[in-house]
Formats: structure tokens, C-alpha cells, sequence
């Protein structure tokens, strides 16, 4: 059934004063049925509506809308239920879960709708000729896609799935219809690297600016990999090797785009243990959200925080954090301690849950948490990051809550944004 359920009407909107409410379907604007949230802002962007809708009560309405120019509706809708994966990728992390997770972990999405409203990276390896038109007619832009190859035999082996639109023939249509694209490539040591991952580079760079970033992202190994295709974790050698080799050739090609294109994310240089390039180099930092550039955005933004501290003397906290940027985070706290009087140390929890060889930060689970802290001298407050928790839901990986981390550990549990602020703000209410 095409239409939308509306989720909130906002207070004062011309949607309340039409007397539509949570629960109404809208059917259609201006004659155009509705399949999701994009075809409502894409349809409704006219001052002049006709809506379509249907009460709760199985009434129908037709409704006239005159309005000024930029002023919304008030309409607000749940997100689109996300198309299902039919890649059977070589690396999938979701074949690599433990038992005992929260359902919607075990969901592969596949989704062109939330690569444009959310920043979701797709392959776009199950979308045929309508998806295609739309996504231009619309001008779904940006989107973010998982490039990993654009050899084609090397991408289906890569992806687990035939027959598929070669990458790059579908890049270049969305390139003539002005879409923007930043792109990722999971890099497989012994797959898509060498000279296979020189020819992705050239290949991509080549579109610019149409395609205007590619990220590097080593693959994600857990101990729960079973009875999958053999892949070589990232090796301290191998890390060091390819920063060695691709570093010198990004600045290269920053030189002959004009701008930084070609990212290599930051567990390269954790990895590999060397000192990270500087924040500049990462222009408007477009693959953030994909693991790059957010310890030399901390770096940078920890040196602020360090100039505004003012003292807290007496506060003791507890920062948790993964393994991998552990040095970093320490070596801001020891400073944060020195410049506030306070004592704010952290520690580093061994992930338990997906084995050691995985050390972000986001996928720390509660009862490792737990474990960690056991025995520790907490101090006042545990602080611990927001990317530990599922965005507007306050429960971690494992189903734990802050609650019960609180329960557990017997002192207060705080959740703060992954920044120098946000330890700093947290530590700073100690005052009051």
C-alpha cells in the first residue's frame, strides 16, 4: 500500500492547523503516490499542494495547501524499512557476530534511500534500471558507495554475488546526472590490494570531482569468523607498508585534483604505529563518520579544550575506551589533569565479545565494560562514549543499558559525545 503514516505533527505547523495527526496516511502530492520519505520532499517541494490522505478512521481527504516560500509542512515520518543485502561479501561482519546480540545486528541492509538520507555506504550491487532512474531523476546526491573493486571479476568474487552492473558503468551515468559520490574500498590483504587496489585508485580518481573522496578501511576480522573465505588481518607490517607506499601517493594525487581525495582511515596509523598526518590534510574531513581522520580531529580539538580548562579540583573520573585509541585519549587526560586539578584516567576495554582483534571504540560491549572496571578505582563518575550505544535508545551492543552498568559498578554512569568537549563539559558540571 503506497502512503506514509505520519509520526509527529509539529505544534504551530500548517500540518496542525489542517487537523492532520500521528496515525493519518498521506496517500499522495500533487497526484504523486508515495513510496517513502525521499518522493514526500522531493514532491512537496512546490508552494501549491494537493494532499491526498487517509484518517485513521479510514476517512479519505483531499486537502488544499498554499504556502510561503521555504515554509515546511510539519510533517514528520519513521525512516524507510531498509532493503535486505543479497551480496554474500567475503568480509561481511554480520557473518561474524556472536549469538545472543540484538535482533537488528543480524540484518544486512542494502539500501540506495539511506545512503542518500543517512550517509549509509551501499554497493549498489541490487538496484536494476528503475532504482537508477530514479536516483537521477531525483537527484539523490550525495550517496555513498562501497566500491572495493572495480575490476569486475575481482568485485563479484569480492561482493560473493554475478551478474552485477559493472561499478564503473554505473558510476559514470550518476556522474553525467550530477551526482556526487564518496566512495570506500575494505581492503583485503591478498584481494583487492596491489596492483588491483593501484587500478581502483586510478579508476575513481579519474571520475573527480563527480566521485570526491575514497576511503581505505582495513578488514574486520572477529573471532567468531567461521567456515568463510581465509583473510589476513591487518599486520603492523603490512599497515606500515601501505602507509609507506599510499601516503606519498594521496598528497600526489591532492596535487592533480586539487584537493585531497584518496584517505587512508586511522587504524593504518595505529596499526602500523605512525604518527598521523595533519588535520589539514584531510580537507572537510568527508570520510569521518568512516573512521577517518577522528583522532587527529580529537588531537586538534583536545589542544582547544586544554586552553579553556578551568580547575575542578577534587573531580575523579573514569573514561572508558577501545583499545586502538587508547594512547591518544590517556595522553589528553593526563594533560585535562594537570590543567584542571582534577584526576580523569582512563581504560581501555579488551573486547571480549568479537575477540582482540577487534579495538574500536564503537563496538565495546556493556559486560566487557564491566569486566574492565572490575576491581578499578572508579573515582566519582565513569564517563563513557556515546558511539557505544545505539543512537536515541541508550543500549549497547549486548542489550545492556546504562542502568545496568550503574547497578553493576555501583557509581554513576555517564554517556558523553566521543570528544575532547565532551569529557571536558561532563567534568566541568563537577563544579556546580
Amino acid at each position: 500500500m503506497s502512503g506514509l503514516i505520519v509520526d509527529r505533527v509539529m505544534p504551530g505547523s500548517i500540518a496542525e492547523e489542517l487537523e492532520i495527526e500521528p496515525g493519518d496516511r498521506l496517500i499522495s502530492v500533487n497526484g504523486h503516490p508515495l513510496r517513502d520519505v525521499i518522493d514526500y520532499n522531493y514532491h512537496s517541494a512546490d508552494d501549491l499542494l494537493d494532499l491526498e490522505l487517509e484518517k485513521a478512521d479510514g476517512e479519505f481527504w483531499e486537502l488544499e495547501v498554499e504556502r510561503e516560500e521555504g515554509e515546511p509542512l510539519g510533517l514528520s515520518f519513521e525512516a524507510p524499512l531498509p532493503a535486505r543485502c543479497g551480496n554474500n561479501c567475503v568480509f561481511c561482519f554480520v557473518h561474524q557476530l556472536p549469538k545472543g546480540l540484538r535482533g537488528p545486528l543480524y540484518v544486512k541492509d542494502e539500501d540506495y534511500r539511506l545512503s542518500f538520507l543517512y550517509g549509509n555506504y551501499v554497493t549498489l550491487a541490487n538496484i536494476g534500471r528503475v532504482e537508477l532512474d530514479r536516483i537521477k531523476e531525483q537527484r539523490l546526491s550525495p550517496l555513498y558507495i562501497s566500491v572495493h573493486a572495480t575490476d569486475p571479476k575481482l568485485r563479484e568474487d569480492l561482493l560473493g554475488k554475478s551478474g552485477i552492473l559493472p561499478i564503473l558503468d554505473v558510476m559514470k551515468e550518476l556522474a553525467e546526472a550530477r551526482i556526487t559520490m564518496h566512495t570506500q574500498v575494505v581492503l583485503c590483504p591478498g584481494w583487492n590490494d596491489g596492483e588491483a587496489f593501484a587500478r581502483t585508485v586510478e579508476d575513481l580518481a579519474s571520475m573527480h570531482p563527480a566521485v570526491a573522496s575514497l576511503a581505505v578501511v582495513p578488514v574486520g576480522l572477529t573471532e567468531h569468523r567461521k567456515h568463510l573465505p581465509p583473510l589476513t588481518p591487518l599486520t603492523r607490517e603490512f599497515a606500515a607498508s601501505f602507509i609507506g607506499e599510499w601516503s606519498s601517493k594521496a598528497r600526489f594525487l591532492e596535487e592533480r585534483l586539487g584537493e585531497p581525495f584518496l584517505f587512508l582511515a586511522d587504524e593504518f596509523y595505529i596499526k602500523g604505529e605512525i604518527p598521523f598526518p595533519p588535520l589539514e590534510s584531510y580537507g572537510d574531513l568527508p570520510q569521518l563518520e568512516n573512521g577517518v581522520g577522528m583522532i587527529p580531529l580529537f588531537l586538534s580539538e583536545a589542544e582547544q579544550v586544554l586552553e579553556e580548562a578551568e580547575p575542578v579540583p577534587g573531580a575523579r573520573v573514569t573514561v572508558v575506551t577501545g583499545e586502538s585509541p587508547y594512547n591518544y585519549l590517556s595522553g589528553f587526560l593526563a594533560q585535562l589533569s594537570e590543567a584542571t586539578g582534577a584526576s580523569v584516567v582512563a581504560v581501555a576495554v579488551k573486547n571480549r565479545l568479537f575477540g582482540p582483534s577487534v579495538t574500536v571504540t564503537g563496538l565495546v560491549c556493556g559486560r566487557d565494560i564491566i569486566s574492565a572496571l572490575q576491581g578499578v578505582e572508579l573515582g566519582d563518575l565513569v564517563l563513557v562514549p556515546d558511539v557505544m550505544l545505539k543512537e536515541g535508545e541508550g543500549v549497547f551492543l549486548d542489550d545492556l543499558t546504562v542502568d545496568d552498568l550503574e547497578r553493576e559498578l555501583g557509581k554513576p554512569v555517564q554517556v558523553v559525545e566521543s570528544t575532547p568537549y565532551g569529557i571536558y563539559d561532563a567534568l566541568a558540571d563537577m563544579r556546580e
